[in-house]
């Protein structure tokens, strides 16, 4: 797909400025979706100018852009006619979704610098929003060249013309995009919503065929095209759409379950983008969705939070900037999002879900269960809920009610598929911290035997988990060193599972393998307990009683398991007192596998 990474070509300033301050938003930075400012009074704003920037810069990076758009409005109100000031504290606002502080200020910014394509967007963007479609092509014509810049402002200004009911004006600027495959994609897919919109069926059929010819694995077109279909009265060729993607690319996905459900029923299936503003939202959500495929989540959040100014109902668009801020560490804004999913939307379960993940991680575990057990009550046959309760047993390690959740989630499955891989793994894990092994065993293989081969990170974390489990054990050591190989392979700078492979070196008495992988788990891992105690007992056993010593006072200080805690103790006050492991040392048990 088509980068989306701002460019400037030297024409503004501000526009420079833009980029630079976007560092905040790579880092991980805070970027709610809410309407207006937050408020002053949340935070402690300082009394001077350098103050308030000074706290916006820390409050940056520290991650929290919320705290910084608040000390930015503060300094500008001490200097308003500070540009760069004034540019920095668009950014954060738009980031921070307060739309109201973000036009205002793009208002002030063009007034300086009318190249400042940022700023030129986001009021081109207002005016879509208020169906003043002319204003609107004025402001994105006017905005900083680039490529970027000019698949936005082409895209746009297309959907502009569609507002105002010219359609042939419309098409004519999305034959500008030529060139690349990822144009003519976009060029056709939104050339087919438009058409469709005007009522030009036949030629909206093409362009969309056309575009969903070129990219069959992407949901957006999937459901679009499906719903085209099935709208023109052929719904076997919609249901022939819909159950492709669920074969080939990814089962179980809720929007195509509602579609084939919908479909399957006869019901109406209403247009995805009905209006000009819903067509632009969706040129800012495919660009953003594209640019994190590229990695480039700055400028994507940015696009995200337009597309949802346009089109608070984009549901993907909503869904996408939660998953966003989660991985970002912003849980708290995640949560908000996530609760702004519309109540209609085949998605609203994953929210619902998704809150309840959210609140386990800001330590809200009572307000977790609560939300998944109101979520189960309500939809008693969703394994999704039901798994995530048990995720969040898992997680505070109650692993009996986790195993117990976990099997009313698999009893439900009819014939376990390749997407339940997930669930035998967690009660693989929860079975075997609570000694079941022989259950532990066999879910761990059966989630290797559904899994596809295309998971190879995933694949890695079960390998690991079975191999690991094995050489602990003394069971079937050579199967588990061939595992945790594969594993390596598959994640070859995951430390965990490095440290798995010298384990199962050192268990095979093969110590010089064990320092070589343990060593570099170490370099990868550093703060890990297990791995500088694995360390230590390497050391030992190689004669290097001082070393293995100082790995084991590390891995005291490191906050181990308790259960680890007093053998770690037992080992710096005696050493290793046990006859050293080896290949010949014993027989693999038998029991357990």
């Amino acid at each position: 797909m088509a980068n989306v990474t701002f460019q400037s070509d030297g024409r503004g300033r501000g526009a420079v400025l833009a980029l630079a301050f976007l560092a905040f938003l790579q880092t991980g930075a805070s970027i709610p979706a809410r309407a207006e400012a937050r408020p002053v009074e949340k935070f402690e704003p300082a009394e001077s100018l350098e103050g308030n920037y000074l706290a916006a810069v820390v409050a940056g990076s520290g991650r929290d852009l919320g705290a910084a758009s608040v000390y930015l409005r503060e300094a500008i109100k001490d200097d308003p006619q500070n540009s760069e000031l004034l540019e920095r504290g668009f950014v954060a606002f738009l980031a921070d979704g307060a739309m109201g502080d973000t036009f205002r200020a793009a208002e002030k910014l063009v007034q300086r610098d009318a190249s400042n394509g940022l700023a030129q967007l986001a009021l081109g963007v207002r005016a879509l929003k208020q169906k003043s479609y002319a204003t609107a092509r004025n402001h994105l014509q006017r905005g900083g060249r680039g490529r970027s810049a000019d698949i936005t402002a082409t895209l746009l200004a297309a959907w502009a013309y569609s507002g105002s009911g010219d359609t042939k004006r419309a098409l004519e600027n999305l034959e500008r995009l030529r060139g690349e495959a990822s144009f003519d994609r976009f060029r056709d897919y939104h050339a087919g919503l438009i058409l469709d919109i005007a009522g030009r069926k036949t030629d909206s059929t093409r362009r969309l065929k056309a575009a969903y010819d070129a990219e069959k694995t992407n949901l957006r077109l999937v459901d679009l095209w499906a719903r085209h279909q099935a709208r023109a009265g052929d719904r076997d060729a919609a249901l022939a759409t819909l159950n492709e993607f669920e074969q080939r690319v990814r089962p179980n996905h809720p929007v195509v379950r509602d579609a084939l459900a919908k479909v399957s029923a006869k019901e109406p299936l209403p247009r995805i983008v009905g209006n000009a503003q819903q067509g632009a939202a969706e040129v800012l959500y495919g660009l953003a969705s594209a640019g994190i495929l590229q990695g480039d989540e700055a400028t994507a959040l940015l696009y995200l939070r337009l597309a949802v100014y346009l089109d608070p109902g984009h549901d993907l668009a909503v869904l996408t900037l939660g998953d966003i801020l989660e991985r970002a560490k912003q849980t708290e804004d995640a949560v908000e999002v996530y609760r702004r999913m519309p109540e209609t939307s085949a998605l609203r379960p994953v929210a619902d879900i998704q809150v309840g993940l959210g609140l386990e991680a800001l330590g809200k575990t009572d307000e977790a269960v609560k939300q998944l057990e109101a979520l189960i009550v309500a939809r008693p046959d969703d394994i999704e809920a039901i798994s995530a309760l048990g995720n969040i047993y898992r997680s505070r390690k109650r692993f009996e009610e986790a195993a117990d959740t976990y099997n009313k989630a698999i009893a439900k499955l009819a014939s376990p598929g390749r997407s339940n891989w997930d669930l035998f793994y967690s009660r693989g894990i929860a079975y075997e911290r609570t000694k079941r092994w022989p259950e532990a065993e066999a879910d761990l293989r059966k989630a290797l035997e559904l899994m596809p081969e295309a998971l190879g990170r995933e694949r890695a974390l079960v390998l690991n988990y079975l191999g690991y489990s094995l050489v602990d054990r003394n069971l079937k050591l050579d199967e588990a060193l061939g595992m945790l190989r594969r594993a390596v392979d598959l994640r070859p700078r995951d430390g965990y599972i490095i440290d798995s492979l010298g384990w199962a070196h050192y268990r095979l008495g093969r110590y010089d393998e064990a320092v070589t992988e343990l060593e570099r788990a170490m370099e990868l891992r550093p703060s890990d307990p297990v791995i500088n105690d694995h360390l230590g007992d390497v050391y030992w056993r190689t004669g290097r009683q001082l070393e293995a010593k100082f790995q084991w006072n590390h891995a005291r200080d490191l906050n181990p398991e308790p259960e680890d805690l007093v053998k770690i103790l037992r080992k710096i006050e005696k050493g290793l007192d046990e006859a050293p492991p080896s290949a010949n040392a014993a027989e693999p048990k038998k029991d357990g596998g």
